[in-house]
């Protein structure tokens, strides 16, 4: 079984009624079930799109916003979702989570970001781009930069809505 990067939008209503679930559970459950239609898998992009950025020069606060987006925020205690034998990320680092507002922000700078641009900085040749990005790139079959185009749309139509609705989101390894 592969190891990818999950995020999920959820309401603070909803991680609230899963805290009071794991609380109130002798084994803690917390009863986590978001809607399959608000989770995001991302497989093993995540790393791969910060090299594409660091590699077109896309700037520190986009970049930073991206690094959010991919990796959460401690501010937000999901611990909870971590209790054994419910953890959800049970093979990686704890889950993290974005608050509503940082959600927004996330999703306004990630909305800037021309990442075709990004893509078109790199060798046109698939296999010489797969080499400079590094990390199992040139283990994608096609190619790196429909794959990485795709994930970076899913992931940026994902906050966009995350922002619309006013969810926050909650980032795990599974």
């Amino acid at each position: 079984m592969a190891v990818t990067q999950q995020l999920a939008r959820i309401s603070a209503e909803c991680l609230a009624s899963c805290r009071l679930s794991a609380d109130a559970s002798p084994d803690g459950d917390p009863l986590w079930a978001p809607p399959s239609a608000d989770v995001l898998d991302l497989d093993w992009a995540p790393t791969l799109l910060e090299r594409v950025c660091e590699l077109g020069g896309l700037g520190d606060v986009h970049r930073n916003a991206l690094r959010q987006a991919l990796d959460g925020d401690t501010t937000i205690d999901v611990t909870f979702l971590s209790t054994h034998p419910y953890a959800l990320s049970p093979f990686g680092p704890n889950p993290t989570a974005l608050s509503a507002a940082q959600v927004a922000r996330v999703a306004e700078l990630l909305g800037q970001i021309d990442f075709p641009a990004l893509l078109a900085a790199l060798p046109a040749d698939e296999a010489e781009a797969a080499s400079l990005i590094g990390n199992g790139a040139d283990k994608i079959a096609g190619g790196p930069k429909v794959y990485l185009l795709g994930h970076f749309n899913a992931l940026r139509a994902f906050y966009r809505e995350a922002s619309q609705r006013q969810l926050l989101t909650v980032l795990w390894w599974d």
